[in-house]
């Protein structure tokens, strides 16, 4: 798979320089209440500082030192994010979920100058910080109310899955949010309901950046739970959810709650119409989508779930098309600025051969 370098990765902006064009327009919903673009900037902007002064770096420019952050599934996670951005780091965003020897590796591994955490992770972080002699920077609430990045893959949980993104793979990732905003029509009048963890391409680029890029808004539950994802879809209160994506398995819990609690006829029939009616997109990656589960969903909602495929290692790759036949077991064609070939490899004399079976881009694909 080979992602196409910006010809001008000058044109390309960061995501929070397009916040100041949305000002009071809610962006995130959490369990602390909305927080408007122009709530994140600002925050974001002073813990900036806060970041380069705990640094001395006068210059507000830290030349790609890494930043490890630790975070709930909130706002505070953007203010983080953008902040370590806006002071010229490199972003390591660590899983609260992980155990302490998995954060202290990956602080140790990506050379980290400084950890910033959320007050309810403090406990979790500080010693291994200390035990490394990296400063810890704690997130306070009034920064977290109303040029490149570190990813942990979402499949393998083993310590050789941390890697650096260098500014090539920033220019990528920032050109396949483009792509994806164009291919799935994102729109600021959006509303996508966020349950996934935030330390792979899916929970980051797909559910975050994309509706931030465009002025969306994001409701973000800090824990995933069928009852309140059921509760949030079929809400009829502002903002209305627009844009669901899971993962198979989630999909399999919320089919199995639906199962078990909405067993009624005309409770069926309402789940089904009103989903049609309010929800425009619904999206599955991360795995294969089984196409039991997928045959059901769609019995449900009247959705056919969009797959697509990508991964942290490679960012975003294929997609089934928004409009247009998805094709069950499918993960549809390369995306926007995507070039993807399948070969098969042969050991001979001691070097390696292939042989190309198909390859293609968005617009052509040749099988040999």
């Amino acid at each position: 798979l080979q992602t196409s370098r910006a010809a001008h990765s000058g044109d390309i902006t960061p995501v929070f320089t397009r916040a100041l064009a949305f000002g009071d327009k809610i962006a995130i919903v959490d369990q602390n209440g909305e927080h408007t673009y122009r709530d994140l900037l600002n925050q974001s902007l002073r813990l900036s500082q806060e970041i380069c002064r705990t640094l001395r770096c006068s210059s507000r420019d830290l030349k790609e030192e890494r930043i490890s952050f630790l975070c709930p599934n909130d706002a505070s996670y953007v203010v983080a994010q953008w902040a370590s951005w806006m002071s010229g780091g490199i972003a390591v965003p660590l899983y609260k979920k992980h155990p302490v020897q998995e954060l202290e590796y990956v602080v140790k591994d990506s050379q980290s100058a400084l950890v910033i955490a959320a007050k309810e992770f403090l406990g979790k972080i500080t010693p291994s910080a200390e035990k490394l002699g990296v400063p810890v920077l704690p997130l306070l609430r009034s920064y977290s109310d109303g040029s490149a990045r570190d990813l942990e893959t979402s499949g393998f949980p083993s310590r050789e899955s941390l890697f650096l993104l260098s500014s090539h793979w920033v220019v990528c990732f920032l050109l396949q949010t483009t792509g994806l905003v164009e291919k799935w029509e994102w729109r600021k009048e959006d509303v996508i309901l966020h349950v996934l963890p935030l330390h792979h391409v899916h929970g980051v680029i797909n559910k975050l950046l994309c509706p931030l890029w465009v002025g969306a808004t994001c409701i973000m539950l800090p824990e995933f739970s069928a009852q309140m994802v059921w509760k949030k879809l079929l809400s009829t209160q502002a903002p209305r959810i627009s844009v669901f994506m899971a993962v198979p398995t989630i999909y399999a819990k919320l089919i199995e709650y639906y199962d078990k609690h909405f067993s009624q006829p005309q409770v069926q029939d309402f789940v089904r119409a009103f989903c049609q009616e309010n929800i425009r997109l619904m999206v599955s990656g991360s795995a294969a989508l089984p196409v039991p589960v997928l045959e059901k969903w769609k019995s449900i909602t009247g959705h056919t779930l969009l797959e697509r495929y990508g991964m942290t290692e490679i960012g975003m790759a294929l997609s089934n098309p928004l409009h247009g036949v998805r094709v069950p077991g499918s993960v549809g064609t390369p995306l926007p600025g995507v070039k993807v070939r399948i070969a098969s490899e042969t050991l001979k004399s001691g070097g390696r051969s292939y042989t190309i079976h198909a390859q293609g881009d968005e617009d052509n694909t040749q099988v040999t």
